[in-house]
């Protein structure tokens, strides 16, 4: 294979060294391809030897075309264009100052790369092209997306911080072709209104495109609940009401988020209801949409407890659903005797046993779970709760003995419910009476002992649990490892709230609510794609580190000043080259970084 080379004299005070652009051939499923580096000359050890400064990549067209130019206007021969021709050229040189060659320009490069194969991969790219029809905009909507989705991915924030500083950091300018003056927030939140119409088709593209990659089924779904709340008042929102909060902020406002999973956890769908939206009501609304979506199948649903109702149960039972079901844990007490009864329990894994309880009618069957880390758990919980009523009546005893004057009732009662609601885990275990005590000077005495029914029942159930379902062709370990995948719908809401920050809500407007809720589903999904990669290559299950790890990686402009014409330069914008822990990393994602960005070599006057 012939190699060709521009030389490039580098002036130094001491000694002189030489800079090269060099290229060579390689011919590769049939087509003859050209890489570009650029090289210099090292003296080590007495011996003269060639040292990559950066990779170029190939050259098309309007790349040699601007090499071609470079070439006349640093050697002011046109017989230079013979450097793209088959034979080598003379030799040609310029100088330049090696004293003053700078890095410029340096961005993150990385992490929006990979957010943008990611992208690329999932073909987002050309199904928003294809849905957000473009207008009079100089910036593509469906680009515009992709920057809102990468941005919530990488870096999370406001659409303000992307536009005034997030976006400047980075290449995604030169990904995308996208100048950062056109990047601003207005453009970005109408953006956010242009995407919203297209979720259902994006939802449907998806599951098809993620099927494909990584060969799923729908043959179980994982259902859970969330919300997450506002700052402000959200007056202008419907859906924006006070409910029950999962964050611990009752004082805010908030909306509930519905997901639909895969048992990997690969996000399938959504449905965003009020605040104030009971978990139990939104089963039917949710099972009905999945279904619509993708097909009457016979499929399990799986949901926690806090879907458990005696209407959806029946609604289910009904329509012919199946189903796997966390209970109350009320409902243990019907289960007394199966659970003291030491037959026909069965170990799943270390610490784990199950037994099977059937139904009174058949059409149900019941599973017991007692799980020796849940119980050392509940015990350590029971104990702690214990001790704070134990603390809290015993001040609250000596408060009323040493009363020298009469006290009220009221008061008094509602700072035992107060402490009672306070430690709910071990309220029952108490036995309290407020009593009226004429020979006592608070007119008032307060009595409690501990209910012994209430301690051999919690020794007997602590680690105990039921799942109820209609299943029945599979095992009592298969429903017990079917329901704890209901974790990766956990999981998910974890990673919206913490990774991508989908909480708190700054937008107000319902719309833009739900846009921003669906920019951080989309980054989820390209999350989730990139964790299948990951697991794939042996490399766990953290997205984020990858991210992380990447986002080192950098663009920059290497800037060669010419010696002998003042005010001119050589400018050259290339992806540095990844240090041995990234390029292992890609390696073993079967990822390659490319090695050169858009724009073209130069001689730029200074």
């Amino acid at each position: 294979m012939p190699t060709y080379s521009l030389a490039i004299v580098i002036a130094r005070s001491d000694t002189e060294s030489r800079v090269y652009l060099r290229h060579s051939t390689r011919c590769k499923d049939g087509k003859t391809h050209t890489y570009w580096r650029l090289v210099r000359s090292v003296r080590r050890g007495g011996k003269v030897h060639q040292e990559t400064v950066a990779q170029l990549g190939e050259l098309d067209a309007q790349g040699r075309a601007g090499a071609q130019a470079l070439a006349r206007q640093i050697t002011g021969r046109a017989e230079q264009y013979e450097m793209f021709e088959d034979r080598s050229p003379a030799p040609t040189s310029v100088e330049v100052r090696l004293d003053r060659i700078q890095i410029e320009r340096s961005r993150s490069f990385g992490n929006v790369w990979l957010g943008w194969t990611l992208w690329r991969a999932l073909g987002l790219d050309r199904l928003c092209s294809d849905l957000m029809v473009d207008g009079r905009e100089q910036v593509p909507w469906a680009t515009m997306a992709a920057i809102l989705t990468i941005a919530r991915l990488c870096e999370p924030s406001s659409e303000l911080h992307i536009a005034e500083d997030w976006y400047r950091r980075t290449a995604l300018e030169d990904l995308l072709g996208v100048p950062s003056d056109q990047v601003n927030d207005d453009r970005l939140y109408r953006a956010l209104d242009r995407l919203l119409p297209h979720k259902a088709a994006i939802e449907q593209h998806l599951k098809n495109r993620l099927g494909e990659l990584f060969s799923l089924d729908y043959d179980l779904l994982l259902y859970d609940v969330t919300s997450t709340y506002f700052e402000g008042l959200a007056a202008v929102n419907p859906q924006a009401k006070r409910g029950h909060s999962r964050d611990h902020r009752p004082d805010c406002k908030q909306v509930c988020i519905a997901l639909v999973v895969t048992r990997e956890g690969i996000p399938l769908g959504y449905e965003v209801f009020d605040g104030n939206r009971v978990d139990v009501t939104t089963v039917e609304e949710i099972v009905g949409t999945m279904e619509a979506r993708y097909g009457l199948a016979k499929r399990v649903w799986v949901m926690d407890r806090g879907m458990t109702s005696a209407a959806n149960l029946a609604w289910l039972q009904k329509t012919g659903r199946r189903y796997l079901i966390g209970t109350a844990k009320s409902d243990l007490k019907k289960f007394a005797g199966a659970i003291a009864d030491a037959r026909d329990w069965r170990t799943v894994r270390e610490g784990l046993e199950v037994k099977l309880c059937p139904g009174p009618d058949g059409a149900e069957t019941f599973v017991l779970c007692r799980s020796a880390d849940r119980r050392e758990k509940e015990k350590a919980m029971h104990e702690r709760f214990s001790a704070r009523i134990e603390e809290g009546l015993v001040s609250l005893g000596r408060r009323i003995a040493g009363a020298q004057k009469k006290l009220d009732r009221g008061p008094i009662e509602r700072q035992i419910g107060r402490l009672l609601g306070r430690n709910s885990r071990a309220a029952g275990r108490y036995a309290i009476r407020l009593s009226d005590d004429a020979s006592a000077a608070s007119d008032l005495r307060l009595d409690w002992s501990v209910r012994a029914d209430w301690d051999d029942w919690s020794r007997h159930s602590e680690g105990c649990y039921v799942l109820r379902t209609n299943v029945h062709d599979w095992t009592p370990e298969t429903l017990w490892q079917t329901y704890v995948q209901l974790t990766e719908a956990e999981a998910a809401f974890r990673v919206h709230k913490s990774d991508l920050s989908i909480r708190p809500i700054w937008h107000h407007k319902q719309g833009r609510v739900q846009a921003h809720i669906f920019v951080c589903f989309l980054a989820y999904v390209l999350w989730k794609t990139l964790e299948q990669w990951q697991k794939r290559a042996g490399l766990g299950s953290s997205p984020r580190t990858i991210l992380f790890e990447l986002r080192h990686v950098q663009s920059v402009d290497v800037v060669l000043p010419l010696a002998n014409e003042t005010g001119r330069e050589l400018r050259i914008r290339c992806v540095v080259r990844p240090d041995r822990a990234q390029a292992a990393l890609l390696d073993r994602l079967g990822l390659r970084l490319p090695e050169r960005l858009r724009t073209p070599l130069s001689i730029a006057k200074m």
